[in-house]
């Protein structure tokens, strides 16, 4: 059996298509990083090294690990290694805080903490939460991932892995609290490899990915790749140049980025004079992706382009092929296939043909729950008349006659100013179309007036003027008169997450606590 037929089976594993491939051909690039390359039998031999060190520290089935650190070829072998043997990854981000750290590697009940150098100062204060620590780059934060390792020829213990069971546990991004860990299942990896199987990740594949390996986006191109028994090329940081570089000269057929990385590669002065011919498909997901700046891929970058929209706990996701549709970059696509979409008010009734709701979805593939937190769980479930559970997903839209589901806003960022329903979004899109403005963002503040209030933020480009007060008639002339702008704020930049959604939580705080000074 080789990848193409296994992967038509009703349920396989990701780790034995790696090593089908590495029986097939043993000599093939799996991994690239600053030019050091590792094959595919070099990986299948460490992934059982891996597995038998973690059964001899007594890691079983089913139980987690916890790594926090940067994008490495030992961190996609180790991955792959507890995988093979039903032990869960749990990768953490180390932009969290301290206390963040510490409290998700308590929850994920993991005894070995994987780590490296950039990311030790983050987690000298995160107590004991894992009893051994371990370093992925040799550093002295932890032994060394080489002498951690079993012996060279070591075999694990074969395990029967059931779909239902635990793969990984993202932890959900957050700016305050621990974040809640997504547990996701060897089932729904499974339903997500064999849906992006459509899009030519083979055997002759190479997958550029510049986001890190413990973000979902990252993973929804990284095991596909694998599984079709491709090439994964790794940046330890995105550069857009370097990125341009990179794919052109390693041909790169395939890339995963998210919306603020495609603005800054399509902004490069150069980008027309690289050879980005060999590009199969791009994809995109996790924030909102401007339809001009699809229209911009469409016209210059050769290849597809895919938009998935959905959350990383599953449930019912959407796809555009922007490529296809180049009439529809305004929306997210059409429900993927197996999935169902719904939208439904503040009541958790259904609503009506052509009228805005929060987005619900069901399909085959669902998360099996947040992590040692049963009643969330729960609250991010609706219930369907039939039975049926749908995951909430906190965004709004509305379809159009075609199906096509166009975004709003999250429930939560929506702003309800004099009793009147106000989407940022709305707001975003009049505002952007100001030449002077690069990107912006608008919130909801107080407003003893109204309950809330728009406020804007603006990034000017370079080299351009306007003032708050001018950017502020320029919106309000074009707005309706309950959606109106209260006040611009002209800022150099807009905080964002690692993987690029604009954190507007901590716009609208620190907005509040210079006005309360």
């Amino acid at each position: 059996m080789n990848n193409v037929e296994a992967l038509d089976q009703e349920f396989g594993l990701i780790a034995d298509l790696v090593k089908l491939t590495a029986r097939d051909l043993p000599d093939q690039t799996n991994f690239i990083l600053d030019g050091r390359k590792q094959t595919y039998a070099e990986t299948a031999e460490l992934m059982d090294r891996v597995a038998a060190a973690l059964q001899r520290d007594g890691v079983q089935q089913r139980e987690a690990i916890s790594v926090c650190a940067s994008t490495s070829i030992e961190y996609a072998t180790l991955f792959l290694g507890a995988l093979s043997i039903g032990v869960v990854t749990a990768p953490l981000a180390p932009s969290s805080t301290s206390e963040q750290l510490e409290g998700m590697i308590k929850d994920s009940g993991a005894k070995l903490l994987f780590l490296d150098a950039t990311t030790a100062d983050s987690l000298k204060n995160a107590g004991d939460a894992a009893t051994i620590r371990i370093s992925l780059d040799g550093s002295d934060c932890g032994k060394p991932f080489a002498q951690w390792l079993a012996p060279k020829g070591a075999k694990p213990v074969p395990a029967k892995i059931d779909p239902q069971d635990p793969f990984n546990i993202i932890y959900s991004s957050g700016t305050t609290g621990i974040p809640k860990g997504i547990v996701q299942s060897h089932k729904m990896r499974w339903a997500h490899v064999q849906r992006a199987n459509a899009f030519g990740y083979d055997r002759t594949a190479l997958t550029l990915l510049s986001t890190p390996l413990y973000s979902n986006t990252t993973l929804v191109s990284f095991f596909p790749t694998l599984a079709g028994g491709g090439t994964v090329a790794l940046m330890k940081k995105f550069d857009a140049h370097k990125f341009l570089e990179l794919a052109s000269s390693l041909h790169a057929t395939h890339a995963m980025l998210v919306p603020v990385q495609y603005h800054r590669i399509m902004s490069q002065p150069d980008f027309d004079s690289f050879d980005l011919s060999t590009f199969r498909c791009k994809f995109c997901t996790s924030a909102p992706f401007a339809g001009t700046l699809k229209s911009d891929i469409l016209k210059r970058w050769p290849g597809g382009l895919v938009e998935y929209y959905g959350m990383t706990e599953g449930g019912g996701s959407c796809v555009l092929l922007a490529h296809e549709f180049p009439d529809k970059v305004d929306t997210v696509g059409r429900p993927a296939e197996n999935c169902e979409i719904k939208l439904i008010d503040e009541n958790g009734v259904e609503v009506a043909t052509g009228e805005v709701g929060e987005i619900v979805g069901h399909s085959p593939t669902v998360m099996n729950g947040y992590h040692n937190q049963p009643g969330k769980t729960r609250e991010a479930q609706w219930v369907a008349p039939d039975g049926r559970i749908f995951i909430k997903t906190g965004d709004v839209g509305r379809f159009d006659a075609e199906g096509f589901l166009k975004l709003m806003d999250r429930r939560k960022d929506m702003i309800i100013s004099g009793g009147f329903n106000i989407y940022p979004s709305d707001l975003e899109a009049i505002l952007v179309k100001h030449p002077a403005v690069q990107e912006c963002a608008v919130v909801g503040v107080k407003s003893v007036e109204w309950g809330e209030t728009p406020l804007a933020f603006a990034v000017l480009r370079a080299g351009a003027k306007a003032s708050p007060e001018e950017l502020r008639e320029f919106a309000n002339s074009k707005l309706g008169k309950t959606q109106r702008i209260s006040r611009v704020e002209i800022v150099d930049a807009l905080p964002r997450s690692a993987i690029g959604k604009i954190l507007k939580r901590e716009l609208r705080d620190e907005y509040e606590a210079k006005r309360a000074l």
